[in-house]
């Protein structure tokens, strides 16, 4: 597998903070040029770096205004594939992890309310099979939203 040089993380860090810079811009910043930044890139999907392209939207906007984590307990470990498999057809779970600790799995769920949320939880997770238990934590506020910051030889 080829390597992430010192390049390529002064590109991501630059991207990763706002993926509509101009590669123009990328390019002056790194000293090299457009077509190298656009290679760079080219190569860094190619390498399953960077996984993904669009735009954030605000659920909020969109009259989702409760977010919610869920701990979910399973029957078996085992069950988490099919679990998830459950999972996929509700679209207001968002994110979904296979995890140690006092949960089997933990979900981001967004609810357009509390009333919303009960029925996902009562009429939906509740009732797939496997699932025994749910702890459900609302977040109040979001203080913090990045990607990771990679440090470069410059950094150092």
């Amino acid at each position: 597998m080829e390597k992430v040089d010192n390049l390529d993380r002064k590109i991501l860090n630059i991207i990763m903070n706002n993926a509509r810079t101009p590669s123009k811009d990328v390019a002056i910043v790194c000293g090299v040029s457009r077509a190298a930044i656009h290679q760079r890139i080219q190569r860094l999907i190619e390498m399953g770096v960077i996984t993904g392209s669009g735009y954030d939207v605000d659920p909020k906007k969109l009259g989702y205004n409760t977010c919610t984590y869920v701990g979910v307990k399973l029957e078996k470990g085992s069950m988490y594939r099919g679990v998830v498999a459950d999972l996929e057809s509700i679209p207001e779970v968002v994110e979904c992890h296979f995890t140690t600790g006092p949960y089997s799995m933990l979900m981001k769920v967004f609810a357009r309310d509390n009333q919303h949320l009960m029925e996902l939880l009562n009429d939906r997770i509740q009732h797939i099979k496997g699932v025994t238990e749910t702890e459900t934590l609302i977040s109040l506020e979001q203080s913090m939203n990045r990607q990771i910051k990679l440090e470069t030889d410059d950094a150092k």
